[in-house]
């Protein structure tokens, strides 16, 4: 004895099934990848030379490198990934004399 039922909506059910498995599964959702200090090009236009430690602290935050070998150099770095698109990468290295700022150091890519 067969049963109609499993004739027409089961092989019609499994077929909705596979088709939006299939959708799903090529539009996956990249997340966005944030790290490090954001910096932007006005907050980079603030710094001056002769600023005081402080002063740059307080535009930029606190440093994502401080290397206890040279207290007189700060590293800030940015990493950023939007999805699909590819890394961009920017970093800044500061180096002081005593409490004053004295070189800007850029690296873009």
């Amino acid at each position: 004895m067969t049963y109609p039922i499993f004739n027409s909506v089961i092989p019609k059910t499994l077929i909705s099934i596979s088709l939006f498995l299939v959708i799903a599964a090529c539009t996956v959702h990249h997340v966005d990848i944030q790290q490090g200090n954001h910096l932007s090009e006005e907050k980079i236009a603030q710094l001056q030379i002769g600023m005081e430690k402080r002063q740059v602290k307080y535009i930029l935050g606190s440093p994502l490198i401080t290397d206890s070998f040279h207290n007189n150099r700060w590293d800030y770095t940015y990493y950023f990934k939007e999805g699909h698109q590819p890394a961009k990468s920017r970093g800044i290295t500061l180096y002081f004399e005593g409490d004053k700022l004295i070189e800007i150091v850029k690296q873009d890519s």
